[in-house]
Parts: structure tokens; sequence; C-alpha cells
């Protein structure tokens, strides 16, 4: 018979350390494929070669925040989420190193999206 100690649970921190392993093998090949069509783009209007990593790095930025941001969200629930954030936030010298709470604010990666849309305005000119 299970105690309710045995049960496991989305909550546990075993959970969280594999969620944030998850998170952290996917993010390059997310960034990878997020950032190409920019820089694609900027080759082809002929923008410079640090416009063009700058760029698409700040473009991909917001897209791979909120497909994380989702995973964590299906691991965890809507109702949840809030935990492992916070988590997060309690270790930021090993799990939470580059996570801080605005990198979940929708507001904020509209912000960097449009700034690397500014930025290949300005760049291409």
């Amino acid at each position: 018979m299970q105690t309710p100690t045995d049960v496991p649970s989305e909550l546990s921190e075993k959970n969280y350390r594999r969620i944030t392993l998850i998170n952290w093998v996917t993010i390059l090949p997310l960034l990878i494929l997020f950032a190409w069509p920019y820089y694609f783009a900027c080759q082809l209007l002929g923008a410079g070669l640090y416009t063009s990593l700058l760029g698409s790095t700040l473009f991909a930025l917001p897209f791979t925040a909120t497909i994380l941001h989702g995973h964590v969200t299906m691991a965890l629930g809507s109702l949840h989420r809030h935990h492992y954030y916070r988590w997060l936030s309690s270790r930021p010298f090993t799990y939470g190193l580059l996570f801080h709470e605005l990198f979940i604010s929708t507001r904020f990666r509209l912000i960097i999206l449009l700034l690397s849309l500014v930025l290949l305005a300005v760049g291409v000119s």
C-alpha cells in the first residue's frame, strides 16, 4: 500500500530538475530553428554580419521562450507553473542560472521581437 509520501507528484524537485534539463537541452536547437529565417532575410537584404547575428538572436528569443514556457505549462499545468518558477528563482547559481521572471512576460517577449525588427530596418538602411 502506498502512503501519500510515496505517490509521485509533478510538484517534486525531481520533476523540476527533469523539466529544467529538458529545457536546457532544447534551447539551442530552438534558437537555431527560429533564428535562421531572420539571418537569411538579413543576408538577402544586405545587412551586416553583426546586425544579422544580433538580430537573429533577438528574433529567436521570444519564440524560444514561448515554447519553453509552454513546455513548463504542459508538464505542470497552468495552475502550478508558478511553483516551478519560484523554485528556479530560489536557485540562481545552479538550475535558475539564466532565469528571470521577466522572461515569461508576454509584453517582454513582444518588445524583444519588435526590437529585432527595428534592428533589421536600421541595419538594412
